[in-house]
């Protein structure tokens, strides 16, 4: 463990000056340079003809987010060029998005136009697509190029999205606007009756921060990096101090944690517990039951949120509520929300602090309200005798063994580079464990995200120095179903069960907090026929 450092020692370490630390607004931030990759872009495929085919624009544009002057953002304007009008809804009232809506068995052609000043790429979080379609960096596109993918919709129904994926640029371009929910159905949640229309409602949680001039503040100083960005005002679906008017029914909330860096500890002010249905990989095969859901960035959850016993003029909160153990440990830091030299990385809104995340108003009564569904749908589950690595599962060490320096098992990232032990064989069943080390210089929550794939978590240890903390987040795992994004607590080991059936080629595995991945704590693995 380094020695604690001042504020003065660690600006002096690393050359950075005080013009550095100012507040700068979004199109003048401190970040790292881009690294392209050098891929020519992929063109329509003569032989794919989609049931669907889609316009997806980057670009720059303003909104009104505060009174006042409007905010510079970044978005993807969306246009439906074959298809249903339903595949493409914008959000109410926000720069967010399209909403993408397929369903599976359907052929999808979206071609990606780059109208902003710097490379981009999507990736499709979520999706099993063939490698060249997942928006690996590699592949990022010029402004004023353009990018076709095609692919079939394989997923089962659930709530997946998308969002930039170059090197260097993903968390830049994320908390500048980029990003949309990708929604499937299928039959099987057709069957389930489950809230519908209006009452499907999509929750898009962000955490952002904004200059005297209404402008997003992004990364004002190296710890701000190292860490992960926190902003002080919360957002859900673009929009702060949100309230949703609701009636006297069943509604099914769909919740993506779309910050960079935040966790969310979800629960309702008045106690009440949430009803969980789906994950990151879709439908529960049963409801769940929670007083709390953690929610790292990057992962999905889906609530049954009945106010039928609800009074008409009656209000509740979502909250945050407050927990430790997410930043602990970095140079002498606290236990909670507290990064380098000690400090809190956003004295206004530390990380693990409770505060409200929207406002639910019963403003109508209403008569017609679906029933829970006892069996949602159903999930096969793994088995770890069956992995092909049962005895000895591939282990993934995530440290910082030199300052600003993120490692997976000691290396960081390559473009194309692929080391023996990321290798592995389609159609096989592995185990993986994901271990967030306690011998490295940090001790910070990690959310590791793997692409390409869908997965189930079998098992959880904890370090016994770290249970206390863990205690206070634990019993919101919601791990019964599939998904494709696990949260790691300081110092937890998570195993994981795998199947790689769809495609072989490079896919990415790395860590959702995005500045911890844009700093290089993401790596190639390689499925090989």
């Amino acid at each position: 463990m380094m020695p604690h450092l001042t504020r003065r020692e660690f600006l002096k370490l690393f050359g950075v000056g005080a013009g550095a630390l100012a507040i700068t607004g979004l199109t003048g931030c401190g970040v790292a340079p881009f690294f392209p990759g050098t891929a020519q872009p992929v063109r329509a495929n003569r032989n794919f003809v989609p049931d669907v085919e889609l316009e997806l624009t980057a670009t720059e544009t303003q909104t009104n987010i505060l009174p006042g002057q409007p905010t510079r953002v970044w978005k993807y304007d969306g246009a439906a060029l074959k298809g249903d009008s339903a595949n493409l809804q914008a959000i109410p009232n926000s720069y967010l998005g399209p909403i993408i809506r397929a369903k599976r068995g359907q052929k999808l052609r979206v071609h990606l136009k780059n109208a902003l000043g710097e490379p981009t790429i999507i990736h499709w979080h979520g999706l099993r697509v063939p490698p060249e379609m997942d928006g690996h960096p590699r592949y990022a596109i010029q402004p004023g190029q353009a990018y076709v993918y095609d692919f079939e919709i394989r997923n089962r129904a659930g709530t997946y999205w998308f969002h930039p994926h170059p090197h260097q640029r993903t968390g830049f371009q994320a908390y500048a606007g980029l990003a949309g929910l990708f929604l499937i159905s299928d039959g099987e949640e057709t069957e389930a009756h489950l809230p519908s229309g209006e009452f499907d409602v999509p929750l898009v949680i962000q955490d952002r921060a904004f200059n005297a001039a209404n402008q997003l503040v992004y990364v004002t100083n190296p710890m701000d990096q190292t860490m992960g960005f926190l902003g002080d005002r919360i957002l859900v679906n673009g929009r702060p101090d949100f309230a949703l008017n609701v009636a006297t029914r069943a509604y099914r909330f769909r919740v993506l944690n779309g910050s960079n860096a935040r966790i969310y500890k979800l629960a309702w002010e008045d106690g009440a517990p949430l009803t969980v249905i789906a994950t990151d990989g879709g439908l529960l095969e049963k409801p769940a039951q929670k007083s709390y859901v953690t929610l790292g960035p990057g992962e999905r959850v889906e609530l049954w949120a009945d106010f039928s016993n609800r009074r008409v003029g009656s209000e509740l909160k979502l909250q945050s509520l407050a927990f430790s153990g997410a930043e602990s440990g970095m140079m002498g830091g606290g236990m909670m929300g507290h990064g380098m030299m000690g400090e809190t990385t956003n004295a206004a809104l530390p990380h693990g602090a409770e505060f409200t995340i929207l406002r639910v108003k019963v403003d109508r009564e209403s008569k017609d309200s679906p029933t829970l569904p006892e069996r949602l749908s159903a999930i096969q589950r793994y088995r770890l005798d069956d992995a092909i690595n049962r005895q000895s599962p591939r282990a993934f060490g995530i440290a910082m063994p030199r300052m600003l320096t993120w490692t997976i098992n000691g290396r960081g990232f390559e473009m194309e580079g692929v080391a023996s032990d990321e290798i592995v064989k389609l159609n096989t069943l592995e185990a993986w464990e994901f271990v967030n080390q306690t011998n490295s210089m940090d001790q910070m929550a990690h959310p590791m995200h793997i692409h390409g794939v869908q997965f189930q978590v079998v098992e959880r240890q904890i370090a016994p120095q770290f249970q206390s903390v863990w205690e206070t987040v634990r019993a919101g795992y919601v791990d019964a179903g599939w998904k494709d994004t696990v949260l790691l607590w300081p110092s937890e080991r998570v195993k994981l069960l795998m199947r790689f059936e769809d495609f072989p080629g490079l896919y990415l595995y790395h860590c959702h907090n995005l500045e911890h991945e844009d700093q290089g704590l993401m790596r190639n693995y390689s499925i090989q026929a």
